[in-house]
This record gives structure tokens, sequence and C-alpha cells, in this order.
């Protein structure tokens, strides 16, 4: 949506053809019981003074900066995240603390013998960590979000979403040494009062409000070309619209097969990337002070949950007067994995009875379930997708008026500031003739997750 409206404010015909009944993606926020929930938890910062810029003009003083409480739940204990020394301790006893810094120090003592190259999630996580840490905070939880051993994950999720980070950075900053600022560690961020889909509907609102289209329920069947030069789509419906450019955020693979007589090679470069499916499981609970975090990570196997958000946590706009709070239970899948096609009803049943294993409700009661169902929400980084990507995409650049954005049209693990960032890239390529690198955002790690200090300098001025 960003692109659409930075070229809407230039003047420029635009027309958005999106498959879902509301724009936003995965950011966009629904009215539930009353109250507004996200997909999932979606929180913003950015240190790109454009990406902070846009967000401000789009979403003015209507947002909070919250202050972050995440936590893990493993084997009935609860880790704060970041580190707290005394809280790990506690759950973790002292033997098991001094056999998780003993199998780091072994790592870190061994490391220059090492044959592995680090290509791995596993090999990656266990050189930073040790391997009673992996296996305890990193192993089930990635497994459960990918579907894929860990062995078999690539590295490249690490750097994005761990970076540098290792024990021994956590524990300088459990005991108040080092600068305390990793950017793992954000714990302040932006949030609008609507709900994160709230910028993502100006955004379509202004479009309209200049003249452009935004097509709601259209999916796009194929992006249309002539000699590689695109002309246009066709929708699902059959009907075909000309266009002179076409931005795309279609996922990668049905996109680039849509184009037709592909080379060998990219067709089965095309074939080896995969989607993973996520399945909300909304619960209303009778109750308003459940517990403080606004999401936690469920690392433990026994629980097929990966993560709980507490919507009634994050800024209270989004509750109202409403005396009751609103959780939602993340699980992931392929389609061929029958939790899946389970009835909503099973999956309703399942969450509650996972939650009440956890303990965080007590005996506050569930009045009510919710099931929302999202194919293809994360790109697999299997060990070698790089590979298959650096197949597709030159194919892809031979075509003149073609641009492939987001989490989906770029198969990046992108957050809301890296799709943005993506969108104003786009519109500046289009609007001035540049040619700037937009498969390249996400892959710079270094800038990745800092804290927003340029909105909360706007938001006190």
């Amino acid at each position: 949506m960003t692109a659409a409206y930075e070229l809407a404010k230039a003047q420029t015909e635009v027309e958005v053809f999106e498959a879902a009944g509301a724009v936003g993606g995965l950011a966009r926020s629904i009215e539930l019981w009353g109250q507004m929930v996200d997909l999932g938890p979606h929180r913003f910062f950015s240190d790109d003074h454009r990406v902070n810029r846009l967000w401000l003009e789009v979403v003015g003083r209507e947002y909070h900066m919250v202050e972050r409480l995440t936590r893990i739940y493993y084997k009935k204990r609860f880790y704060y995240y970041p580190l707290r020394p005394t809280n790990a301790l506690w759950n973790m006893g002292c033997g098991t603390a001094a056999r998780c810094v003993a199998s780091y120090l072994k790592e870190k003592a061994t490391s220059s013998c090492r044959t592995d190259d680090g290509a791995s999630f596993e090999s990656w996580v266990v050189g930073r960590f040790g391997r009673r840490l992996f296996e305890m905070f990193f192993k089930s939880y990635s497994e459960k979000l990918w579907g894929v051993p860990c062995c078999q994950l690539d590295a490249d999720f690490a750097a994005q979403r761990i970076k540098k980070f290792s024990l021994g950075e956590a524990m300088k900053s459990a005991l108040g040494f080092g600068n305390g600022h990793h950017k793992t560690l954000v714990d302040r961020f932006a949030y609008p009062m609507r709900g994160s889909g709230m910028v993502y509907d100006r955004m379509a609102r202004f479009v309209q409000s200049v003249g452009g289209q935004v097509h709601l329920g259209q999916p796009v069947r194929r992006v249309l070309h002539a000699n590689r030069h695109v002309c246009g789509v066709e929708l699902e419906d059959g009907r075909r619209r000309r266009f002179d450019h076409v931005i795309s955020t279609m996922p990668l693979p049905s996109m680039v097969r849509g184009l037709g007589n592909l080379p060998a090679d990219v067709e089965s470069a095309v074939d080896a990337l995969t989607f993973r499916n996520t399945i909300l499981v909304y619960l209303l609970v009778d109750g308003i002070d459940l517990f403080p975090d606004q999401w936690l990570y469920v690392h433990s196997p026994e629980l097929l949950a990966g993560r709980v958000t507490n919507f009634r946590n994050w800024v209270p706009e989004l509750y109202g007067r409403a005396r009751s709070s609103i959780l939602a239970l993340e699980y992931w899948c392929y389609n061929q994995d029958g939790i899946w096609s389970e009835p909503d009803a099973e999956l309703i049943n399942r969450a509650v009875r996972e939650i009440g294993i956890t303990g965080l409700l007590r005996d506050t009661p569930v009045l009510d379930g919710h099931v929302i169902r999202i194919e293809r929400s994360y790109p697999v980084y299997r060990r070698g997708y790089k590979d298959h990507l650096a197949r597709i995409i030159p194919f892809l650049n031979t075509f003149r008026g073609l641009t492939a954005i987001g989490r989906y049209g770029a198969f990046k693990y992108n957050n809301q500031d890296h799709s943005i960032l993506m969108g104003l890239l786009a519109a500046g390529n289009i609007l001035c003739n540049r040619k700037q690198a937009l498969w390249k955002v996400n892959t710079d790690y270094d800038n990745y997750q800092e804290a927003a200090p340029i909105i909360e300098r706007r938001r006190a001025a």
C-alpha cells in the first residue's frame, strides 16, 4: 500500500488490487467482540528517517509509545526477555545455569576447530549460545515456526532476528555492563491507537481521495507482458487491465509461474520455495488483568502454540470500555498438516486447553473463540533458498515495468518497516527513473530493529 500511497501523492494514476477484503496484509487490524485486534503482534520501529517520516505523516499524533514486556514460557516457567539474572537463575536453578554457561564456554573454546561453516540456524545459534541454551530456548520454538529441523534452516533467520547477540552479551547486559542497547532488545515501540491496520487503511483512503482506485477482494491471476515488457494484469475472474507498471506483492512463486515460459533453472528454483501458514485462534476472556506481557513466546515442546498475544496490554483505544481481554494463540503449519484442516471448534478447544496449561488465566473463564487462517504468511528460509533466489532475481530483472516487493512478493521475512521502505523505494524508482536495489532491503542486518528516537522526539514536541 505504501507504493500506491507515494505514487498517488505525486498525482500518478494508481489502481490497487487486493485479494483480501481489507488492505494491510499481515499487518491489518480487525474488529472482534467490539474490540480491535491485529493479525498477531505488530510493533513498529525503524532507524530509517524516510520510513519514520512517512509513518508519522500518515498516523499523525494518534499513537502511543508502548513499554515492551515479553517473556518466554518454558517448562512451566516464565523467563523475561531480555535476560534478567535473578529471574533466570530462579527459574533454571544454579545447576542448570552453570551447565548453560559451561556449554557456552565449551563452544567458544572449540570454535576454531569446528568444521561447520555456520550456514545453518542450529550451528549459528549453538556457536553463540552453547548447545544447552539452544535446546532450551531456540530449538522447539524455531521448529514450531518453520516446520523443519533447525539444521535445515538457513542461518539468515538468526542473522535477522538475533543478529550478533550472544550469551556473553546477554550476561553483560543483564549485569549492567556494555551499552545495553543491542538492537535485538528494543524495549519501546510505536503503536497506532486503532491498531497497525490504521496506517494502511489511511493510505488506502488517501489513494481513493485523489482519484485512485482500491479494489478489495480482487485477486490477480497473473502479470501480463509482451516480449518481457509488462502491459497489465489478468484478474482471477478473467478480466484484463492495462498498466504501464506493475508492483507485485503476490507470493513470488505464484507471480513468476504466471509469467509463463520459464527457463528450466528458474522453474526448479520457484518450485523449491515454500511458505508456512498461520492459524490465529482468538479467545475472549472474562477478565482484564490476566498477565502483563504484550506477547509471550511458547518454547515448551508439549504445546503446539508458538506465541500468545494479549491485546489488552497494547493501547487502551483497542478495547475501550470493555471489561474483557482478547488473546491470540498462533499455530504454524503447512497445507498438508492435519491442524490446517481442523474444524474451528477443535482449534478453539485446543487453544483453551493450552492456555490453561500455561496457568496464565488461572480460573478466568473463556467466553468465546474465533479462528483466522492465513496462507503463506512466512517465507521459509530453508538452507539453499538464496541459491534459488539467485536464479529467479536475474530472470525478473529482464522484465521492464515489473517490481516485486514485500514479504510475499520478494520472499523476505520483512517487518513493517522493511515493507514500507520497499514501497518507498519502488515508488521512487518509477517516479524518478531510479534503480534502487529493492532486493537488498532487509539484508543489511546491522540496521535491523533499531529503536525509533525520531518518533519519540516528534511525539514530545
